[in-house]
């Protein structure tokens, strides 16, 4: 073998064939690491996914909730956020809206996306005290909590103790069985808004046996009859005055402003305060004093109070008083009878009188020497 001539840089110059595969630092080794896999783009376009080993705190989503088709982003990002959530955290819309910025209203849409296709249920039910609570369970695979119920209950292993929801658009009615063993762990929390919001939830602890199979799922058993959901009657709407006065409506506003002074809680925000002013100018309008108006809101609070704007909209509406009477005109005074004007038989002086006559002082005079004999 021909060798490379000396001071040609290569590491094996100088060497002959038999030095050079004796000698290990004649092939070239590299001690610089190799680059990094996930830095290597497999396409021209698009986005590079960068993954990184997760020790914990991750959560396994499917691609049938992050790759949806009919869920808008807002209900995909909100089941991820309620799957990755312990059992037992509330996931009510008041506590979502004070942890995102969406509104109330997107993520209520949000959680009715879900529970029309499955992903949350929703069930109010009664405890032994008589209090309505408000269940909610998060599924992580719908369908195949569905498929493993059907085959258990076709097996005679375990009756369905709740029907998985359906994954059509139009949510089906609920019951109020308790769920399975294999289900997600129920977090009750108790529902006191008038609005028709849910209130708490559960993440999902389907296990291992929600995992998807290969064996073909048999025909489902009929789902077990649904109680009809229950109807609720909505709240009467608000007293209005029937004049809006601008001074009254200020005086309302003040009042229902001035109520922290009597108890902290009754501290109302100012769209509150707006939606109350009517009403209790209405309230000032049928003659109820500000003070009468304080403290028929205020006094006898309940200890556990704890949406007070529904609460004063309540009695302003149950309490309102009536109109007054109308103020009835004065009867008027009879006039006594006017006695007519006589003239005095002996001195012709007018004098009222009944009767014709004589006057006082002719009187007085004709009985003077009457007296005197």
């Amino acid at each position: 073998m021909r060798r490379p001539p000396a001071g040609s840089g290569f590491p094996i110059e100088g060497l002959t064939t038999e030095e050079e595969k004796a000698f290990l630092m004649a092939e070239q080794q590299l001690s610089a690491p190799p680059r990094a896999r996930y830095l290597v783009r497999r396409s021209t376009s698009g986005v590079t996914v960068v993954s990184e080993y997760q020790p914990a705190q991750y959560t396994i989503i499917g691609h049938h909730l992050s790759q949806h088709h009919d869920l808008s982003l807002t209900a995909i990002g909100l089941g991820t956020h309620i799957l990755s959530l312990p059992d037992g955290s509330p996931v009510d819309i008041k506590t979502l809206a004070e942890k995102f910025p969406e509104g109330r209203a997107k993520i209520a849409a949000a959680l009715r996306e879900l529970e029309a296709h499955g992903y949350i249920e929703r069930v109010r039910e009664r405890t032994p005290q008589g209090q309505f609570i408000s269940r909610t369970f998060a599924y992580n695979f719908p369908e195949a909590t569905r498929a493993r119920r059907a085959r258990e209950a076709q097996a005679g292993r375990l009756a369905p103790l709740r029907a998985v929801p359906s994954s059509q658009k139009s949510p089906k009615p609920k019951t109020s069985d308790s769920p399975s063993s294999t289900a997600a762990a129920p977090a009750p929390d108790a529902d006191a808004d008038p609005d028709p919001a849910p209130a708490s939830a559960a993440s999902p602890a389907l296990g291992p046996a929600a995992a998807p199979t290969a064996a073909p799922a048999p025909a489902p058993s009929p789902a077990p009859a649904h109680r009809p959901a229950e109807r609720r009657v909505p709240p009467p709407p608000l007293p209005r005055p029937t004049t809006p006065v601008p001074e009254r409506m200020r005086t309302a506003a003040a009042l229902l402003a001035a109520l922290r002074h009597d108890d902290a809680r009754l501290l109302l925000p100012e769209r509150d305060v707006r939606r109350l002013a009517p009403a209790v100018a209405a309230w000032l309008e049928r003659g109820a004093a500000p003070e009468a108006v304080r403290r028929a809101l205020a006094a006898g609070l309940p200890p556990d109070l704890r949406h007070p704007t529904a609460l004063l909209a309540h009695r302003l509406t149950v309490l309102l008083p009536p109109h007054l009477p109308a103020d009835q005109p004065p009867e008027p005074t009879p006039r006594p009878p006017v006695v007519p004007l006589q003239n005095c038989d002996g001195c012709d002086r007018a004098f009222r009188a009944p009767h014709a006559g004589l006057c006082r002082d002719c009187r007085q005079a004709n009985e003077a020497p009457a007296l005197a004999a």
